[in-house]
């Protein structure tokens, strides 16, 4: 499958999850503006499918959680690798992209690598939270890894890592990030319960008894729950619909489809789950409480391995607690309503505790930083990458 005059035209690209998936598409879309014609071929979602990508495995079936959870979805991980090691050795792209997702990922860059195709990591695994370990084989399986937190230079870097920063592709997002600017009126909660099934129907039913809660101590609260692209509406429609049957005066919710952007403008606070979400709540301004659960079992095997003070990437950007986090037993309903009723009392100074996060993450930017650096890797000449 040699391409025209000898030129490797073809880049393979993995994202599993729903963030990995626009990051991933900003990325391709970026590529190809310095190089048009390169062909993209992988595993993701509409983003990247959106950018041009052919997707021959939906990361909707791979995107899950916790020890427990993978071992649900075994049949589909193991479908997805053998079907990207059949295309590495079919096709030889002239480069492998890599986004999060690390178990998956780290296996895939092992196929590439004993076939000579060149790998790039695109946001790199949280060796810094724990499996540290790791970093010796991303050492080994891959040519080059971007990082988007500041502190993870460093931590790759004394492993002997060739790695850049490149910022936040939050940052990249076309129009730039939503300003969180409430509207006059009663307040709107946010209740997001995460991008995958298992999370939603793990933590919505949590939120929706913190919702009642709320609603009884503040008269007037609105809640949204945002669903997340890639999630079928009526898994949420269902959650809701049980979860408010049993009370006498349940709160208003309105089920929103198409993700967070239009929710992060318009809310007053929120609770969510533990995740990239939480990042673009801090960095738009909006005042939100962190949760999170997990099974039982992966939960104890998430303590012995976890090394960080905070889940929240903003609370890690900051190094202090701008959003509060309820892990486990401590997210209950009554706890949930104390810390988001305390936000609406006074929505303006937690507010004001988000700003430190952004000035930490610089400027837009990461997706063409990225994008020279993949092209770099696949010999193309620096001159021929249009500005």
């Amino acid at each position: 499958m040699a391409d025209k005059g000898g030129e490797n035209r073809r880049v393979m690209i993995i994202a599993g999850e729903a963030s990995g998936d626009a990051h991933a598409g900003r990325l391709v879309s970026a590529m190809r503006s310095m190089a048009p014609g390169l062909v993209f071929y992988g595993v993701g979602g509409a983003e990247m499918e959106r950018a041009g990508v052919r997707i021959l495995f939906p990361a909707s079936r791979l995107s899950v959680v916790g020890a427990t959870e993978v071992a649900e979805r075994m049949g589909d991980i193991s479908e997805a690798y053998f079907l990207a090691r059949e295309l590495l050795a079919l096709t030889r792209p002239g480069l492998l992209v890599l986004v999060d997702f690390p178990d998956f990922n780290l296996l895939a860059a092992k196929a590439a690598g004993k076939l000579g195709v060149k790998v790039l990591y695109y946001i790199a695994p949280q060796v810094w939270a724990w499996r540290s370990g790791r970093v010796k084989t991303i050492k080994r399986r891959a040519d080059h890894v971007a990082v988007i937190l500041p502190f993870e230079k460093d931590l790759y870097e004394k492993a002997g890592v060739d790695v850049t920063f490149v910022g936040h592709p939050l940052l990249d997002r076309e129009g730039g990030l939503p300003e969180n600017a409430p509207p006059p009126g009663p307040p709107l909660v946010a209740l997001a319960p995460g991008s995958r099934a298992g999370e939603i129907t793990r933590h919505l039913p949590l939120m929706l008894e913190a919702a009642a809660l709320i609603a009884a101590r503040n008269p007037g609260v609105r809640f949204a729950v945002p669903v997340a692209p890639g999630i079928e509406p009526g898994l949420v429609e269902g959650i809701i619909r049980r979860g408010l049957s049993g009370l006498s005066a349940p709160p208003e919710i309105e089920i929103r489809e198409g993700g967070m952007a239009r929710t992060l403008t318009e809310a007053t606070a929120a609770v969510m789950v533990s995740g990239t979400v939480t990042l673009e709540a801090a960095l738009s301004g909006l005042p939100h409480v962190i949760i999170y659960r997990l099974s039982r079992l992966s939960y104890r095997l998430g303590r012995l391995l976890i090394k960080v003070p905070h889940i929240g990437l903003a609370n890690l950007i900051a190094e202090t607690e701008v959003a509060r986090e309820l892990i486990q037993d401590e997210a209950n309903p009554a706890a949930i309503a104390g810390l988001i009723s305390e936000i609406l009392a006074d929505p303006g100074s937690a507010r004001r505790k988000m700003a430190a996060v952004r000035e930490k993450l610089g400027g837009p930017g990461a997706s063409e930083r990225t994008a020279r650096i993949a092209l770099g890797l696949m010999n193309r000449k620096t001159e021929e990458i249009r500005p």
